[in-house]
């Protein structure tokens, strides 16, 4: 399973930090951030190997957000700073792509399991 938190309403330039706890099942698997606005589809953000050594983050995001995990307590985080209306979204925690490797999230897949979301609202 897959449970997100964290989510919240910011001041543009804030910072929220999301988290993601995952069953044991994924401890191996690369482990994925989406989001989603209404009426769009729903676009990567961030993804981060099974231990850690590699991520992978959309150019929209890049030198803003970083993302990181603890296979002891079995989470992965989502630091987001200088957050922008742009931002605003429910953002989804994903695993269980075809290979478990980040390399599918470079290629543009998206992994079977989804969390529930959470929103994230940054106001100008």
């Amino acid at each position: 399973h897959l449970v997100e938190s964290g989510g919240g309403l910011v001041q543009a330039g804030g910072s929220l930090r999301l988290s993601c706890q995952f069953g044991r099942t994924f401890n191996t698997h690369a482990i994925g951030w989406f989001r989603q606005t209404p009426g769009k589809e729903r676009e990567f953000v961030a993804a981060i190997s099974w231990n850690g050594g590699g991520t992978h983050y959309a150019d929209s995001v890049k030198g803003r957000f970083t993302i990181s995990r603890d296979n002891v307590k079995n989470t992965v985080n989502l630091e987001m700073n200088d957050l922008k209306s742009e931002d605003t979204a429910v953002y989804y925690c994903n695993a269980g792509t075809k290979s478990s490797r980040i390399q599918d999230y470079r290629l543009g897949s998206k992994g079977l399991y989804w969390g529930q979301g959470t929103q994230v609202t940054v106001s100008s």
